[in-house]
């Protein structure tokens, strides 16, 4: 009954070296927090890079998994559990390098998440680190999804390969959360660290970064499947279907079907393209630093995309959430939506009111 907070305090020493301690906090009857201090020291056998609790109950008993570095700098994902959240313990390393067959599988894992989901466990985590491929793992730290089977009596975690969680050019340390009907929640953050970031034009204004809408998960045959929070319909004004091929550049969501295999393009007044054609998608964007463009890719048969465009945020659902494509971007004011190639087979839009969801 009383909130309690779960959080990594981080000492960094003069030498630059480093350690971690797991922490508790506890919330006051006026809405204040008092820090319990720590409750679980860095373990033994890894870097000051151990963080990221995430803490969750399962009959009775309180489970944490961390993000951590071990001392041969191969990122690894850690169990603990307690019966009180004060005292915890270790349950060994259930993911990471060198576990289920992943080699080469980055230096640090951060963001842990572990939940149950259909009749499968799915660990979301962001392993930096990780080598680009031609069309995957191209932002500076990615983030993945994996599934298998989790068995609590031996603590071990039997996972597939790693999934890119989202393909777009800004999503990291994704979370999740249950909702009271049972719904599984995730929120990311749409920045990356140590990209282009700290050239993002808002920062003229006193801010960068902002995160994604909430997204609803399932787990259909095999596949993790992200749809848009479907309180999300309660910001849409009046439907409005194909009306040419420029729209004003405003908050919208939009839902198209593509023809065929035919190409058709979206362009965000040029600072962002979405070019869709048999093999997939292919996003382009204008670095901030240069002159060149940098691209990110999803591949697969393209049979819809539901599109939530905001002032300076794109995010494209694909197949009705088998794909995600989440950015950034930042248009000149008054800009136009573009459209190029075939006309949709299906077309519908809503501009999105300016208000909180309640």
């Amino acid at each position: 009954g009383t909130l309690t907070l779960c959080y990594t305090g981080n000492v960094k020493f003069d030498d630059g070296s480093r350690t971690a301690w797991q922490c508790l906090a506890t919330e006051n009857a006026d809405g204040t927090f008092t820090k319990l201090g720590p409750v679980l020291p860095l373990p033994e056998g890894y870097t000051g890079h151990v963080r990221d609790p995430k803490v969750w109950q399962h009959e009775g008993r309180w489970y944490m998994v961390l993000g951590a570095q071990d001392l041969q700098k191969r990122g690894k994902v850690l169990l603990f559990s307690s019966a009180d959240l004060h005292v915890w313990t270790s349950q060994g390393e259930i993911a990471g390098y060198g576990i289920n067959d992943l080699d080469d599988a980055g230096y640090m894992w951060e963001c842990p998440d572990l939940f149950a989901l259909g009749d499968q466990h799915v660990l979301i985590c962001c392993p930096q680190g990780v080598p680009r491929e031609k069309e995957r793992y191209l932002n500076t730290y990615p983030a993945v999804w994996m599934s298998g089977d989790f068995d609590y009596h031996r603590a071990a975690f039997e996972h597939g390969e790693l999934h890119e969680l989202d393909a777009g050019f800004e999503f990291y340390a994704p979370q999740t959360m249950l909702t009271s009907d049972g719904r599984r929640l995730l929120v990311g953050w749409m920045g990356v660290p140590e990209g282009e970031e700290m050239l993002q034009p808002t920062l003229t204004n006193g801010w960068i970064h902002q995160m994604t809408c909430l997204r609803e998960l399932e787990f259909i045959d095999g596949q993790l499947y992200q749809r848009p929070l479907r309180e999300l319909s309660a910001l849409r004004g009046e439907a409005h279907g194909w009306a040419g091929n420029s729209l004003p550049l405003a908050p919208m969501e939009i839902v198209l079907q593509p023809t065929g295999d035919d190409i058709l393009s979206l362009d965000f007044d040029g600072a962002l393209t979405l070019e869709r054609d048999a093999s997939g998608i292919r996003l382009a964007r204008p670095s901030l630093a240069s002159d060149e463009k940098h691209y990110r890719y999803w591949r697969g048969d393209v049979r819809s995309l539901h599109i939530f465009i905001d002032q300076s945020s794109v995010e494209i659902f694909i197949n009705g959430g088998e794909g995600v494509m989440s950015c950034r971007y930042f248009p000149a004011c008054s800009g136009q939506l573009m459209f190029s190639g075939i006309t949709p087979d299906a077309f519908c839009y809503w501009p999105l009111r300016t208000c909180m969801v309640e």
